[in-house]
């Protein structure tokens, strides 16, 4: 049965441009960029053009910001950790309250060692309440960090109005942009952002590679310790295929960008449309005016969201019920209780999150499928009624 891939909020298919970019890594090109021969140095300069393709996506003034990780999770963890070495008499940190658990688990880690966390709410659509945030901040804030768009809604929060009040007041700001890089426009020359992280299995590239931006200027102490690689921020040998795949598959979401926007959202929208209309007692979350263009999340009252999913796949179609790093809890979503969803529609909720290579028959296929799968299962609920 060939899947109906809707679950790229989790991870992506591996382009096939990027696969070809890689290969040659793994056999003639596989010496060490560290090398001081010529057959390392050559890879070495490969590296440096992934570090250009990947600052041009983000629109940073000079590929020299940019830092390759082994993934988002690590590229935040570096993130908030320089922001408390340079600050050390510092004990305040801001996040919000629909963060991933990269950053949320985190912030939760520091609390237990002796910061103080402020973790600013959202509204019903997944808002940030940015009259709190600006109350929030004082002279002992490390660093805000708050995602760029969120995971399970796509809701996109306003960073460079946050990176503002935190430039006023001196404050280190990072975003979590693992989910947003790729899919909506960026240009960090201009935006008040000192860090944002970026994961490559979200974009088409492979899982295990990342990037950390850095804005020049902005202090940074090194999070892995040991050789020089990474300009001396960041120790240890390069995962060289990856990090070229990673740089392809950023100048393919640049040439993909406009597609991003225009065919992928009409089809979201479409998905969306047609199940709101032959689906009773069912509604989207997040911010409709602000949000990502591939991503769909949707309540469906008086029944689990797993038993859909179990159902869905016996049709060949992938979702979710939330973040692919919180599956197997029997917790309704954090960000969805953060959001005051109600517990019968929010263990009832399921997303999806499309990319560039889904199609408009596959859309026919969930629209198809989907309703009778609800009907049949609120059927068999006994807190089910359609009167």
């Amino acid at each position: 049965m060939t899947p109906v891939y809707l679950d790229n909020n989790a991870t992506t298919r591996v382009a096939d441009e990027v696969i070809e970019a890689m290969l040659p890594y793994f056999t003639e090109l596989y010496g060490n960029p560290s090398s001081m021969h010529t057959f390392g140095g050559q890879v070495a300069q490969k590296i440096q053009t992934a570090r250009q393709q990947v600052a041009s996506l983000l629109g940073a003034a000079s590929s020299d910001e940019i830092l390759f990780t082994s993934c988002g999770t690590e590229s935040d963890a570096a993130a908030v950790h320089a922001a408390l070495r340079a600050f050390p008499e510092r004990k305040h940190l801001i996040t919000s309250t629909v963060e991933h658990p990269a950053i949320k688990a985190l912030f939760e880690k520091l609390a237990k060692e002796g910061f103080r966390i402020t973790t600013i709410p959202v509204d019903t659509r997944g808002r940030l309440n940015m009259d709190l945030l600006e109350k929030s901040l004082d002279e002992d804030t490390a660093i805000v960090s708050m995602m760029w768009a969120n995971n399970e809604t796509g809701t996109l929060f306003p960073v460079e109005a946050i990176g503002k009040l935190c430039r006023e007041k001196g404050i280190l700001f990072h975003t979590d942009a693992v989910q947003a890089v790729g899919k909506i426009p960026m240009d960090l020359k201009t935006m008040p952002i000192d860090l944002l992280s970026l994961s490559g299995h979200k974009l088409h590239a492979p899982k295990g590679v990342g990037a950390l931006y850095i804005r020049k200027g902005t202090p940074f102490t090194p999070y892995i310790v040991g050789g020089h690689q990474e300009h001396g921020r960041r120790a240890g040998t390069e995962n060289v295929a990856s990090i070229i795949g990673l740089g392809r598959a950023c100048l393919m979401a640049e040439e993909k960008m406009a597609e991003e926007n225009t065919r992928v959202r009409a089809m979201r929208d479409r998905l969306e449309k047609e199940l709101l209309s032959r689906i009773p007692k069912c509604f989207v979350n997040g911010d409709l005016d602000a949000r990502l263009p591939n991503t769909c999340s949707i309540s469906f009252e008086y029944i689990e969201g797993e038993a859909i999913l179990l159902m869905m796949n016996q049709y060949g179609i992938c979702a979710s019920s939330g973040s692919a790093c919180t599956s197997g809890s029997l917790e309704p979503s954090h960000v969805l209780r953060a959001m005051g969803v109600p517990h019968t529609a929010a263990h009832g909720t399921i997303r999806f999150s499309l990319s560039i290579y889904n199609t408009e028959a596959e859309m026919d296929t969930v629209i198809e499928k989907l309703p009778p799968i609800v009907k049949r299962l609120r059927d068999m609920s006994p807190f089910w009624s359609d009167s």
